[in-house]
C-alpha cells in the first residue's frame, strides 16, 4: 500500500455555516462539529472543514495524505526534494508531518 489520500481540508469562515451547508444542501453526513474543526463522511476520503487562519484563507484548501511508514516516507521524500515545514511529530494520537507541494500550498502526511 503506497500513499493514500485521506483529507480533503477546507478553510472556511464560518464554521456553523459551512456545516449547515455541507449537511442540509450537500446532504453530507457529519462525523462530528467542533469551533477549529470538523469532519464529514464522504467514502475512503474524509471531508474536513478548519477554521481559516491569516496562514490560510477561508476558500483554501489543503490535502492530507496516509501513508504505512511515515519516517521512512519523511526520509525519502526529504531526499527527493521535498520542502517540509514540520517533521512527524504527534498530533491527535497520530504522527504527522508537513511539506509544500510544487505550488508552495502546504499538506499534510501521517501514519502510524
Amino acid at each position: 500500500m503506497g500513499t493514500q489520500l485521506s483529507y480533503a481540508i477546507k478553510y472556511v469562515g464560518d464554521m456553523s455555516a459551512a456545516v449547515r451547508f455541507h449537511q442540509e444542501r450537500l446532504g453530507l453526513k457529519l462525523r462530528f462539529q467542533s469551533p477549529g474543526w470538523s469532519e464529514f463522511e464522504t467514502g475512503s476520503t474524509t471531508l474536513a472543514l478548519h477554521a481559516a487562519s491569516p496562514e490560510h484563507p477561508a476558500g483554501s484548501c489543503g490535502l492530507g495524505f496516509r501513508v504505512v511508514d511515515i519516517d521512512a516516507f519523511y526520509a525519502d521524500a526529504s531526499q527527493q526534494g521535498v520542502k517540509f515545514t514540520s517533521p512527524p511529530a504527534e498530533l491527535h494520537g497520530q504522527r504527522i508531518a508537513r511539506f509544500k507541494d510544487i505550488d508552495g500550498t502546504e499538506c499534510s502526511v501521517s501514519g502510524p
